[in-house]
């Protein structure tokens, strides 16, 4: 059973202290051999009873083989929550970053460094969705851009979407896309 957290987790700088400790197995990965990444988008989806339920199954998953990082993205209003209640092994990442490099006058963003002083680790950047702009104009190639540049200079992973649509996808279009 996973009860809330509290910011009493939080230390000073940000970074959460208390994260329930994971389990790796196997080796490292060696020189040239290849590390994988598993990540997971949770979009725009579920309540907080959803987000605790999905952080339970985590926590309670077998180990990680050592070869493998493994990042979850939450909605911004459950990576508070993740980071203080998911196990220590799973990286947690940001939907998107604002292009600022700095915290100001920018209503509604959040800049890297601000999710770098929370303990995100990994942003996606170039997503489809955010290309299309829902309803509005969407984000283009050189804002994009951007935004990768600021994120890796505050110390950001990124994974880097090339912002194809579902249907291209599916349809086998992707590297046309590309």
């Amino acid at each position: 059973h996973i009860t809330r957290g509290t910011m009493s987790n939080v230390g000073l700088s940000g970074t959460v202290s208390n994260r329930p400790a994971g389990e790796s197995c196997g080796s490292e990965a060696s020189e040239g051999q290849r590390k994988y990444l598993i990540g997971g988008n949770w979009k725009c989806n579920g309540d907080i009873a959803f987000s605790m339920n999905l952080i339970k199954t985590f926590n309670e998953a077998g180990p990680i083989p050592k070869n493998v990082e493994v990042v979850v993205c939450p909605g911004s209003l459950h990576t508070g929550m993740a980071l203080g209640l998911l196990r220590d092994d799973i990286q947690i990442g940001a939907q998107n970053c604002g292009l600022n490099a700095a915290p100001g006058a920018f209503t509604g963003e959040i800049c890297p460094i601000q999710l770098v002083d929370a303990g995100v680790t990994w942003v996606i950047i170039g997503h489809s969705e955010r290309r299309e702009g829902f309803g509005m104009a969407g984000e283009d190639n050189e804002l994009v851009a951007k935004k990768v540049k600021v994120a890796l200079d505050s110390g950001l992973n990124v994974m880097f979407a090339i912002g194809e649509k579902k249907e291209e996808r599916e349809k086998g279009d992707r590297r046309a896309h590309v």
